[in-house]
């Protein structure tokens, strides 16, 4: 199951733009914007690519985390709730706010999300795509799984090394970083879903590859495709069940307190939490997948604004006494105030 014996691999790759001579700043996102259809967007210029395209409309890939059609109107009315009782209905109306929110206790997923498709620059958080593609090269055998290798992939997912990630990302190649994120066994950035994860250049000044061909960020994210990652993850379905273990492993112990783990650890300090997060000037964001006392959900947000990080620590707060109702439910308020 690993890229090699899925011939979409080949090229699905963001042969997607010629290379870009833009600042490496990063782009703004869009004040709003239709779901674009895969036609709209340059993605493929290579004609096996293309053959491979046309035999997947034939005999598709099963999509393995289809969250959009989960969505629950109860569960979904407990988050806006919330979001109103924090008083960020406005930032969520100019979309200075993506929110997805999936309880995995059950076999089912219940899924609420609040801009979950609006991509944002997402600073470090899209480290998790260079440690997925790092392991689909490991089953390959193009990449031994050494000490040095699990070292440097610790610093970059728990430290939030920049030096390791890039390290990592040039071992791996931007390239083929690319191609997982298109492949589709995953489909986690698809211009159909207006995008997704995305790491197009070095944690670095310097080193830019392409930036997402739809909203010229660098380093990029929706709320609900890195939901679908953390799903993929708990189902074992990313690379194979040993290797999804593996990176989940990785994912745990986080070295970072602020955001998610900050209010976590005021309200569920007992919960295993496998995390990743990112911070650049006033764009925040935090993923976790909280597992602990019989239920396991899945929390990410992303924001652009100064007061992102503490929006982040607040929410993860009201997103947990959404899925533990009961002792601790005044303790959980009092946090929120």
């Amino acid at each position: 199951m690993n890229l090699d014996r899925r011939a979409f691999v080949a090229g699905l790759a963001a042969l997607l733009a010629a290379p870009r001579t833009l600042a490496d700043s990063v782009g703004e996102p869009g004040e709003s914007f239709p779901v674009p259809q895969e036609k709209d967007v340059d993605v493929i210029r290579d004609p096996i690519v293309e053959m491979m395209r046309k035999l997947d409309e034939i005999a598709p890939f099963e999509d393995m985390a289809p969250l959009w059609s989960h969505r629950d109107a109860e569960f979904q009315g407990e988050v806006d709730a919330l979001i109103t009782r924090l008083g960020l209905d406005a930032n969520v109306k100019r979309k200075e706010l993506g929110l997805a929110f999936v309880d995995v206790t059950e076999k089912e997923p219940r899924v609420a999300s609040v801009n979950g498709d609006v991509m944002m620059y997402a600073a470090s958080l899209p480290k998790i795509a260079v440690l997925l593609a790092a392991f689909e090269k490991i089953a390959q055998g193009k990449m031994k799984y050494t000490p040095a290798v699990e070292e440097s992939l610790t610093h970059m997912i728990r430290e939030s090394s920049n030096v390791a990630a890039t390290e990592m990302m040039h071992r791996v190649g931007k390239e083929y970083i690319a191609r997982v994120l298109l492949n589709p066994r995953y489909r986690l950035y698809d211009p159909k879903r207006n995008g997704g994860l995305w790491v197009g250049k070095d944690y670095a000044k310097a080193g830019l590859w392409k930036r997402d061909p739809l909203h010229n960020f660098s380093h990029g994210a929706t709320a609900m495709q890195v939901a679908r990652f953390y799903y993929l993850l708990e189902t074992e379905n990313l690379v194979t069940p040993e290797y999804s273990r593996k990176m989940k492993k990785l994912l745990a112990h986080s070295a970072i307190d602020h955001k998610f783990i900050k209010g976590l650890r005021l309200v569920n300090p007992r919960a295993t939490t496998f995390r990743k997060s990112g911070t650049w000037r006033n764009y925040h964001s935090d993923s976790v997948l909280v597992e602990g006392d019989g239920h396991a959900y899945i929390a990410v947000g992303l924001a652009h604004h100064d007061r992102g990080g503490e929006w982040l620590r607040q929410l993860i707060i009201g997103l947990d006494e959404i899925i533990y109702r009961g002792a601790s439910r005044w303790t959980r308020r009092r946090w929120l105030r």
